[in-house]
């Protein structure tokens, strides 16, 4: 069989996953917190008809030649995730937060801990703030050192007692209640995390991220120190989307899977060719 035929098909393979992850990036356009993929594609191995012969003395031997190869198709080698910031959308609640900077969040999911940049936090019956699927923030209550491995649920269960009539999240991730008489109170702090290779974490759905063999260990620490980033209140990191980008990838993928797809038909009229000589 032509090679032609199996080069054909890995291309039509590689751009129906550049289209699965443009899809997959216009889909979560309006995903608070989303970062957007990009297929990265390398070619495969290739076949080597002829090695390259070296030069020999001036005027004695012919000069050198380069090797003949030929390619056998292209593959997807790998899908890497854009961390960008987003754009901010301003919503007025007390609880919805974003991190100005490369922070996540840190948050648990009953016997695991994973990492999100989506902070649409609410408060529990219990006090507990978590995320819309039922996550809870980690952090430290108010004075406990705030060293890695320390952080089990932020407590804030204060704040539904009806013992304070308002409070607020500071910048620093510092939970502050203002009871009756106008006294302040530190309730607790927020965990962030980052990491030496953001782009190595594992979407796990629900917009968070597990570590990975090489995303690097979370480094935990508090808003403000180092890269870690500053929390805004009242507002949300949207999706980084680029529709235009994504749209323009759409028309790339579709016009790469029709000429591959060209590329199968045309070797498939030369076997006909071949089949029928007589």
């Amino acid at each position: 069989m032509l090679r032609s035929l199996f080069t054909g098909i890995s291309g039509l393979s590689a751009h129906q996953q550049m289209l699965d992850v443009a899809s997959n990036n216009i889909a979560n356009v309006n995903t608070a917190g989303y970062k957007s993929s990009s297929a990265v594609f390398e070619d495969t191995l290739s076949q080597t008809i002829q090695g390259a012969s070296a030069p020999g003395p001036v005027a004695s031997t012919p000069g050198g030649t380069n090797l003949k190869q030929i390619g056998l198709g292209v593959q997807l080698a790998g899908v890497s995730t854009n961390f960008a910031q987003g754009s901010t959308q301003m919503t007025g609640r007390s609880t919805d937060m974003l991190i100005n900077g490369d922070g996540f969040f840190v948050v648990n999911r009953g016997t695991q801990t994973v990492y999100t940049r989506e902070g649409s936090f609410s408060l529990d019956a219990v006090g507990h703030l978590v995320t819309p699927d039922g996550a809870i923030a980690q952090g430290w209550p108010a004075g406990a050192p705030t060293t890695p491995g320390t952080q089990a649920n932020l407590d804030l269960s204060a704040l539904t007692t009806g013992t304070y009539v308002s409070y607020s999240i500071g910048s620093n991730g510092i939970v502050s209640a203002v009871d009756s008489t106008g006294a302040v109170t530190q309730l607790g702090q927020m965990a962030l995390a980052t990491f030496p290779n953001p782009g190595g974490l594992a979407k796990v759905g629900d917009s968070e991220y597990n570590i990975s063999a090489n995303s690097g260990a979370a480094a935990i620490g508090t808003a403000g120190s180092g890269a870690i980033g500053n929390i805004q209140t009242g507002a949300l990191e949207m999706s980084n989307v680029n529709l235009a980008s994504e749209l323009t990838n759409l028309i790339i993928a579709q016009r790469g899977f029709q000429a591959n797809s060209r590329v199968i038909s045309t070797s498939d009229q030369i076997l006909q060719t071949l089949v029928q000589l007589q």
